[in-house]
């Protein structure tokens, strides 16, 4: 249902809101409104054809509320009933005898039966009342001699009403059809192939209806002997297809009869290449096309094809069948309701061959336009609604098929208390297209009032387009600034409440301002002599005008020259002469109209030769007149001198496009006065030279420019504006397009459209960045636009040229570009046996958009095989955990970083050497990596400078304790032999001769090859009455006779026996001083009984090793060659791994 206060031709509403609350209080339910039976037809008359004297029955049966009263109309006027008509008491109309007499008497014409009850009265369709006829033959069959063997061809054809069935007789008998060489078709043409002796006689044609039988003339076939031997004949159509007009379900046939040697087959085709309708099509004879139930499609250029059998030598014939279609809707009107004072908006659209024409009945009674009630086109607009509108309006399409019509009724609402109109309304001038229209509120309710309308159209002129614009309640003034200038116009107001408006305020007239003209003058250029132009100028049309023009400026040049000559003439005249040129010389003409307020926009230059010196003879210029007969066509009209004494040969006929390239020369003759330019397009401007020539020379050109209108006009057909596309949809594609997708408004779709999409991004300050894109279709990619940026989207359709208001805006954004980086600050760390934590940072750029990142790592071997283990994080995350490593593998790590539009390139490779586990069992071996490394690693515990600051404390006071209690018990121990002191002595020499000797990393390393062939730890005897330090801070065992000295020279060292893997790196690290320097290639030899997990620890060994500062075993990505398929990868041979040592204690010799 239409909108309570939709305006005439455009609406622009203050906010949703006041549209949805005058939507919700007009349309709401009032009691009453809907109580009754609609009106309508059960039956309507239809085409009947009669003989006269016969009686006839046209139905009309109507329902509804009644009591209901049919009357009948014949061509409108009022059928009075007599003897011979009445109308039956089901409202159907019976005539006992049908009059065919001429004038009054007769009955023939078209009825419509009116139906009327207290609601209103609905009229129906026409029905046509014919009598039979015939006429007299139009086409009668002609004698013909034919050869034996030929073809023979008869044809009658005669007008009547219903149409005639034609038959054929032969020597007056009837012609049996049963022969498969004799074809009859319907449209009265008697074909006969292989003719013979037997063939030879009198044929005619019997045409009969109900009524009347008619006999043509005879015509004679005379068969003559053939000749002895029948040469090659290329095929020729004889009789081939004819242009055909038919109504729907009417059956067409289409002839094509060819002769040749041989025998030609006949074929059929469609010229558009679309397949002919096999289910409604049959072949007749010898390749007649038959047509039944004739539908839309079947329209079209037919192709009948004669081709020589086994040869590509044919001839075609053509034909085109155009079906006319009786009306049919496309659009329907709605019932309505509204308030009294309100407007009433009815659509009505429908389709048909030939296109349909539109009227609107109220009551059965035709509508004509008044200054209350206006039909545009096919609609119907009903402002300041009164009680007599309440009715049935009826929606009338018709061509010369029929007619069609729909229904459709208006409530009035009254209400008792409506408010009183607006008063002291004025009007003032802003500009040339704003006035500012103030009024008073109503002195009566108007605290009920919800809404204004206001309503103006222009003053001049009859039957104007009225525009209505609502607004709120809350304001006495508004500004309507879509106006022409230079014009005036009317306003008045009307206030709204829930169920009424009051009337219409006073009219009050006010005019627009002047302003600059829309568009220059077209020009002509013409020559009288070799040094003259004759430059003139029709006026400008009113609409582009815009005031009255005070001035016009002429600006000429020559086409090799740069400076211009101004000229400036009275806005009265309408030709100047420029004179004392130069001969056979190019100059360029542009003009510049101006009004009281300033000069408007220039013409383009227009080109125009000066005739040679020595043309003397040549003709003379013609006078020549443009005149745009439509959108696409401009009639060119031209007129010779009759003083010119010149010979004339012909025209020359030359034109373009501004700013494209000239087309010509079209040659006319001498005769010809007039030529129509077709095929251009709408709005342009289009620049006309015409000149005559002869046998010596071309005559004097007449250049003159003229500009197309536009197809179709708002305010010259005076329709609204059809409404925008909806539903816009907008998805991102990618970082630099949107797809966009819009639904096309509910009307015919007979009509071409066009949309213009409007794009700029959010906040967009400069107006001539907007881009403005075309299409035909109801979706397109906008590309070239910025990434990860919001833009707003607006699309409006074009149609006849009429264009719509733009749709409501969508935001969308872009998607962000994938990232052009990959991750920077790679680092690989292992922190446990098989773990290791690799980490990064985001991507450089600060408009990077990082969804997701991928770490891609693999050992060598699998990465030789294209092996890759994937892992994702979130783009929140820039750490992963690389889990279940196994030992003696490098593995190969790099990371890239991705969002939803793609993934970026990965980074450099970054290697990790996870190093093989030593095992503390005897009598093995420590394990090696794959003979191809030339490196041998052993492990150490990966320990930061704190543990190893806290191991070496609590070391350092153990041993303190140790030898505070040896020394207690050796001076305890009175009754100790000597032997026992001397050993004592050389215990504590060999403690620091074991600490000097792992203080040298040469001498660990020279001894490794050693220590590694006896791996078997030679452990002491422990007796049961024997004492062991359980704290970890020396392997010295006592007894009750104080500590025993073991003498195993033997004893081998092991270097902190653990599974981690040493991890070099390439750069160079810094490290505090040390003692000692671990050297790669080197081996540290490492006792059992360092452990942690030992029940027991060398003294010496209190803190065999600190750990440097930088105890991160990581590679780098910027230290590490670039790792891809080509298996490269970085080298450390001169890396160090510096390893701090501390100075152990050890006790004083005794």
């Amino acid at each position: 249902m239409a909108p309570p206060l939709r305006p005439l031709a455009r609406l622009r509403p203050p906010g949703m809101l006041l549209r949805a609350l005058l939507l919700l209080l007009l349309l709401s339910p009032v009691p009453g409104v809907w109580c009754f039976s609609e009106l309508s037809f059960v039956k309507e008359p239809q085409d009947v054809t009669v003989t006269r004297k016969d009686p006839v029955v046209l139905d009309c049966q109507a329902h509804g509320e009644v009591p209901i009263k049919v009357t009948w109309l014949k061509n409108g006027a009022k059928v009075s009933e007599n003897k011979r008509i009445e109308v039956l008491s089901n409202g159907s109309l019976y005539i006992s005898e049908v009059e065919g007499r001429r004038g009054e008497q007769s009955d023939e014409g078209f009825y419509q039966c009116l139906a009327m009850n207290k609601y209103g009265a609905i009229l129906s369709q026409k029905a046509h009342l014919a009598l039979s006829t015939i006429s007299a033959f139009e086409v009668q069959p002609i004698s013909t001699e034919v050869h034996e063997g030929g073809v023979a061809r008869f044809a009658c054809k005669i007008s009547s009403n219903p149409p005639a069935v034609i038959t054929w007789e032969f020597n007056r008998t009837a012609l049996p059809m049963t022969v498969d060489r004799i074809t009859a078709l319907p449209t009265g043409v008697l074909q006969i192939y292989e003719v013979s002796q037997r063939d030879s006689g009198n044929y005619r044609c019997v045409a009969a209806t109900v009524a009347h039988r008619r006999k043509s003339m005879e015509a004679s076939l005379t068969v003559v002997p053939a000749k002895e031997s029948k040469s090659f004949h290329t095929p020729t159509i004889i009789a081939g297809p004819q242009n055909i007009t038919a109504s729907l379900h009417q059956t067409v046939v289409l002839e094509c009869m060819a002769t040749g040697n041989p025998k030609p087959i006949i074929s059929w085709s469609r010229l558009d290449h679309k397949s002919i309708d096999v289910f409604n099509t049959r072949v007749l004879g010898n390749g007649n096309l038959m047509i039944s139930d004739v539908r839309l499609q079947h329209a079209g250029v037919y192709v009948c094809r004669a081709t020589t059998p086994g040869t590509r030598n044919f001839t075609v014939a053509m034909a085109t069948l155009t079906v006319l279609a009786p009306p049919s809707f496309v659009e329907w009107p709605e019932s309505l309701t509204r308030p009294r004072a309100g407007t009433a908006r009815f659509v009505c659209q429908a389709e048909g061959i030939p296109s349909p024409k539109m009227s609107w009945l109220k009551n059965g009674r035709k509508i004509h336009s008044n200054g209350r009630i206006k039909m545009y086109n096919s609609k119907l607009v009903i402002n300041q609604i009164i009680p007599e509108d309440d009715a049935i309006y009826q929606c009338m399409a018709e061509n010369s098929q029929g007619s069609i019509l729909s229904r459709a009724r208006l409530t009035v609402v009254m209400s008792e208390d409506r408010p009183s109109a607006p008063y002291n309304v004025h009007a003032e001038t802003m500009s040339s297209s704003a006035i500012l229209l103030a009024w008073e509120r109503p002195l009566y309710n108007s605290d009920k009032v919800i809404a204004y309308s206001v309503h103006y159209m222009k003053a001049e002129g009859l039957n104007n387009e009225e525009y209505q614009v609502v607004i709120g309640n809350d304001t006495t003034h508004y500004i309507i600034d879509d106006l022409e200038p230079a014009s005036n116009y009317t306003f008045y107001i009307v206030a709204y409440m829930p169920m009424g408006a009051s009337q219409m305020s006073d009219h009050v007239t006010q005019n627009t301002l002047e302003d600059v003209p829309l568009r220059p003058p077209e020009i002509s250029l013409t020559s009288r002599s070799p040094t003259d132009i004759l430059i003139s100028w029709l006026p400008i049309p009113a609409k582009y005008r815009r005031g009255q023009v005070v001035l016009y400026r002429l600006s000429f040049r020559l086409s090799t020259e740069n400076s211009i000559q101004v000229l400036e003439l009275p806005g009265t005249t309408h030709e100047y002469l420029l004179e004392g040129l130069k001969p056979d010389s190019v100059y360029l003409v542009r003009i510049t109209a101006a009004t009281r307020v300033g000069l408007g926009e220039s013409s383009v230059w227009t080109s125009h030769r000066t005739p040679k010196a020595t043309s003397m003879k040549a003709p003379k210029s013609p006078e020549l007149h443009l005149e745009p007969l439509n959108c696409t066509t401009i009639s060119v009209r031209w007129q010779q001198d009759v003083e010119d004494t010149a010979a004339i040969q012909g025209y020359k006929l030359y034109y373009k496009e501004e700013g494209q390239q000239e087309n010509g020369p079209i040659f006319l003759d001498t005769k010809d006065l007039l030529y129509t330019l077709s095929g251009l397009d709408p709005r342009r401007k289009y620049h006309v030279r015409l000149l005559a020539y002869n046998n010596v020379e071309d005559g004097y050109q007449a250049d003159q420019t003229v500009s197309t209108p536009g197809c179709v006009s708002v305010r010259d057909r005076m329709v609204p504006p059809p409404p925008p596309p909806h539903h816009l949809y907008a998805k991102a594609n990618t970082s630099s397009s949107i797809f966009l997708h819009w639904r096309r408004p509910a009307f015919t779709t007979a009509q071409i459209i066009n949309y213009t999409i409007r794009c700029n991004p959010v906040g967009l300050q400069n107006a001539s960045l907007v881009l403005y894109l075309q299409t035909s279709e109801t979706h397109m990619l906008v590309q070239g636009l910025e990434p990860n940026t919001k833009y707003e989207f607006a699309v409006r359709l074009h149609v006849d040229q009429l264009s719509s208001p733009w749709s409501p805006v969508v935001y969308h954004s872009t998607l962000p570009e994938a990232p052009a980086g990959p991750p920077v600050g790679v680092k690989v760390t292992l922190i446990e046996d098989d773990t290791a934590l690799v980490s990064w940072k985001p991507p450089d750029g600060p408009e990077t958009v990082v969804t997701r990142y991928t770490i891609l790592y693999a050992s060598r071997k699998a990465w030789i095989a294209g092996e890759w283990q994937v892992l994702h994080r979130e783009g929140a995350i820039t750490m992963a955990l690389l889990e279940n490593l196994v030992a003696g593998n490098v593995y190969i790590v790099k990371i890239s970083a991705s969002n939803e539009v793609g993934e970026g390139p990965f980074s450099n490779s970054v290697e990790l050497a996870v190093l093989p586990k030593e095992t503390s069992e005897s009598n093995q071996r420590p394990k090696r990596l794959d003979s191809a490394d030339a490196k041998v690693y052993s492990g150490y515990y990966h320990l930061d400078q704190k543990s190893m600051t806290g191991i070496a404390v609590g070391v350092g006071i153990a041993l303190t304790c140790i030898f505070i209690c040896v020394l207690i018990l050796i001076y305890r121990s009175k009754a100790r032999k000597s032997s026992a002191s001397k050993t004592a002595q050389n215990g504590t020499q060999q403690l620091p001769r074991t600490s000097a000797s792992l203080a040298s990393g040469n001498e660990v390393g020279k001894n490794q090859e050693g220590a590694v062939g006896n791996e078997e730890s030679l452990m002491p005897m422990i007796m049961p009455n024997n004492f062991i330090d359980a704290k970890g801070g020396t392997d010295l065992i006592i007894n009750s006779y104080g500590p025993i000295i073991k003498n195993n020279s033997k004893k081998k060292w092991f270097f902190f026996q653990d599974s981690k893997k040493i991890q070099v790196e390439q750069p160079q690290r810094r490290f505090t001083p040390a003692v000692c320097f671990y050297q790669p290639g080197t081996t540290v030899l490492i006792s059992d009984e360092d452990s942690p997990s030992s029940p027991g620890q060398t003294a010496s060994f209190s803190r065999p090793f600190g750990v440097a500062a930088d105890t991160e075993h990581s590679a780098n990505s910027e230290g590490s060659h670039e790792t891809g398929d080509s298996g490269r990868f970085s080298h450390e041979s001169n890396d160090e791994i510096h390893l701090s040592s501390v100075i152990s204690t050890t006790p004083p010799n005794l």
